[in-house]
């Protein structure tokens, strides 16, 4: 029966024309090079290699067996490298950041992918200084970075979006939307009880920066809660309102536990990337995790 390990010997021996050279490379003996020549030799029935004082010269014959072999065996050894790479990437650990507030609708769905992650909870400056460093093999960041050492794609947008719960009459609100009305709209959303995720309340001074062209919003929070997604929990079972990213309001808007209120034409998107470092391991990995957000963004 033949023995792939003695084409592969082979390729080598003829490319570097010494049993040595080819042994080195292949992390194999000598001695064991010249047994597996031999065996090629007597199962194809002609002599490869003639010996030389500084090495080896091949046969006729073996220029032939290479010329029958070399793309066939290109084709086996590169499956076989890519079947190590996906392999190696789905077996190891590999470590993910991103924002606290992206992670249950964004994050999470990357556990079911691989077997093993380590996910870090950051913002986007800290998460790009950790994949620059090589500190994280992956983050998951909201805005855009150039450097020569990472590499960086989009796999979506989100918005800022306005949500409340069910139990809002919310007529009133689209009706001064929808006539563009927006001091009234102002002062129907200045009245309602409100959640945010931070107390110096950045989301809702952009939204009101791009929506109604001011700086400074009248509202105060009335409640604060740290985690975007674990704040959108507790509306849903409370009455208010909240500004949030679209992709954790949907699948409560979805399931109906709260409503969307105003998706503003004027609150611009924002890009969805994955970042990493300039690591050919990390290929499948990063395909694997670039097609996951594709798809719940899309």
């Amino acid at each position: 029966m033949v023995n792939l390990e003695w084409y592969r010997t082979f390729k080598s021996v003829y490319k570097n024309r010494n049993f040595s050279l080819a042994a080195k490379e292949l992390f194999i003996s000598q001695p064991a090079v010249s047994q597996q020549m031999s065996m090629l030799e007597a199962h194809v029935g002609y002599k490869l290699f003639n010996r030389k004082s500084k090495g080896v010269e091949p046969t006729e014959y073996a220029k032939l067996l290479n010329n029958l072999i070399i793309e066939a065996l290109d084709r086996l050894e590169n499956v076989e490298n890519g079947f190590r790479t996906k392999a190696f990437n789905a077996n190891r650990l590999i470590t993910i950041g991103i924002s606290e507030h992206l992670f249950s609708s964004l994050g999470s769905s990357l556990i079911s992918k691989f077997d093993f992650i380590d996910f870090s909870f950051h913002e986007n400056q800290t998460l790009f200084e950790l994949v620059n460093t090589k500190k994280l093999d992956f983050a998951i960041v909201t805005a855009k970075y150039d450097t020569f050492d990472t590499i960086q794609k989009k796999v979506g947008d989100i918005k800022q979006v306005i949500v409340g719960s069910t139990n809002i009459d919310s007529k009133v609100l689209k009706t001064k939307i929808k006539g563009n009305y927006f001091t009234a709209t102002e002062n129907w959303l200045n009245d309602q009880i409100w959640y945010s995720h931070d107390s110096e309340i950045p989301h809702v001074k952009l939204f009101w920066m791009f929506v109604f062209n001011k700086k400074r919003p009248s509202i105060i929070p009335n409640y604060i809660i740290p985690s975007e997604y674990e704040m959108l929990g507790i509306l849903s079972k409370n009455t208010g309102i909240a500004i949030v990213w679209s992709c954790n309001a949907k699948s409560f808007i979805e399931s109906e536990k709260l409503q969307l209120l105003w998706d503003s034409k004027q609150m611009p998107n924002t890009g969805v990337y994955i970042l990493s470092g300039k690591n050919d391991n990390f290929n499948h990995a990063r395909q694997e995790i670039e097609s996951e957000l594709k798809n719940i963004l899309g």
